[in-house]
């Protein structure tokens, strides 16, 4: 049965009276004409008892506060291990049973909490990611909070770097690390000479920790995953390369043993022809070499001022297109060699994408620090899967293409600090942006 500690202590409350008032009453019949000693013989006896009563009820309650504010404390310690017991049922086995769920829940916290550490914790120390976290100060003081094995194994031959300077490291360290740490944000490095040459990628964060500036830096071993790289891409030019060639040497072979055997039956009408074919391969043979030497060969582009309207108009005399809007008044600052390379291969594919010739737009706007250069054409557009691979050198939806055009586009753009943008136009066709820097 339950029990409140309002009826309990109302329960004692009355029991107490009760047991004041038959007393003075059984002393005023013992005792008549004396009150005043039958109110001190009353009062003798029942405050005692009042008072043992209370003690007895109050002491337990007072027992089970210091075991709370015991648990309390050592919640604040991080110790969840404590639970209580009240073995009444009222308010107090309430909180009790409160108390009690919340150290459960902390309990399973922290275990969670544990286990995520602990799996975080041999991630980090197993990545092959080489990780550094600094504390943020003046240069000369700059310490190391933390370093995984990877870090270790790459900078201290696995001795520990917690607690030692930074520029101390450095010191042991390649140059090129420091001067990577010098330049400021992220990059690739490269460390020890031929043979023993290395590459890096330094990647560099800051964020706040415990109320301080902290910068974690990343440095990731990128010279075996270049070099299986760099092998695929050769393998692949070499499979483009070698495709081209065949597709252009047999007929070659073959009109030239047809050549061969006409002059010998004295049947020479057909020569003319035969020449004219051989040539017309030679050309085409000759055009896909210029371009691959053109991709490989890019030069750093040389800024300067650009107008756009003389600009524009060179480029209208090399290939049909309409301008949509006003030019910026303001010269561009880029290579226009380059530039206008890069725009010709976007034209001339708008026109080879089955686009009406009136339908090829070009449009050059500056917004705020950036020049936003768009070709547009009504053609066939792009599926999904052209989209993710048209920018990838060597990769040609087209018999004769060589997959070029648009890759030698954005590295034009990319050289020159931009990026190139494709996507499909409502109402069908393409759009082609290049987003320079305008200055």
């Amino acid at each position: 049965m339950r029990l409140s500690l309002v009826t309990r202590f109302s329960a004692l409350v009355g029991t107490l009276l009760t047991v004041g008032i038959g007393i003075a009453l059984t002393l005023d019949h013992f005792l008549p004409g004396q009150p005043l000693l039958a109110a001190g013989l009353c009062l003798a006896g029942v405050i005692p008892i009042a008072i043992i009563t209370v003690r007895s009820q109050v002491q337990p309650i007072l027992s089970l506060f210091r075991a709370l504010e015991g648990t309390v404390t050592s919640y604040r310690d991080g110790d969840f291990s404590f639970s209580l017991h009240w073995p009444q049922d009222d308010e107090l086995a309430d909180l009790i049973r409160a108390h009690n769920e919340l150290g459960h829940v902390l309990r399973e916290q922290r275990r969670d909490l544990v286990q995520r550490e602990l799996l975080l914790d041999t991630m980090v120390q197993n990545t092959p990611v080489a990780m550094l976290l600094v504390a943020d100060a003046p240069q000369r003081a700059r310490t190391i909070v933390y370093a995984n094995l990877a870090a270790r194994q790459l900078l201290a031959d696995g001795r520990k770097l917690e607690g030692h300077a930074l520029r101390d490291l450095l010191a042991q360290a390649s140059p090129a690390l420091g001067e990577a740490l010098e330049r400021g944000g992220d990059g690739l490095f490269t460390a020890g000479e031929g043979e023993d040459e290395q590459v890096y990628h330094l990647a560099r964060s800051h964020f706040s920790l415990n109320g301080r500036r902290h910068e974690l830096l990343l440095l990731r071993h990128l010279t075996a995953e270049l070099r299986r790289q760099e092998v695929q891409t050769w393998k692949k030019v070499i499979r483009v390369i070698s495709h081209e060639l065949n597709n252009s040497l047999a007929p070659l072979t073959s009109l030239a043993h047809s050549g061969a055997e006409l002059v010998r039956r004295g049947q020479t009408e057909r020569l003319p022809q035969i020449l004219e074919t051989i040539g017309e391969r030679t050309r085409h043979l000759e055009s896909f070499i210029l371009g691959y030497a053109r991709f490989a060969k890019l030069p750093t582009p040389r800024l300067q001022p650009c107008a756009w309207a003389r600009f524009v108009e060179r480029l209208a005399s090399q290939v049909r297109f309409r301008v949509v809007g006003d030019l910026p008044a303001e010269p561009a600052l880029v290579d226009p060699a380059q530039l206008e390379q890069a725009l010709l291969n976007l034209l001339k594919n708008a026109h080879e994408s089955g686009s009406p010739p009136d339908a090829v737009e070009l449009q050059v706007r500056r917004l705020q620090d950036l020049l936003r250069i768009e070709v547009f054409d009504r053609g066939s557009g792009m599926s999904e899967a052209v989209l993710t691979n048209a920018l990838v050198p060597f990769y040609s939806t087209k018999r004769s293409g060589t997959g070029l055009g648009l890759a030698l586009s954005r590295e034009i753009a990319e050289a020159h600090g931009g990026r190139i943008l494709l996507s499909n136009r409502d109402g069908g066709g393409l759009a082609v942006t290049l987003i320079l820097p305008a200055s």
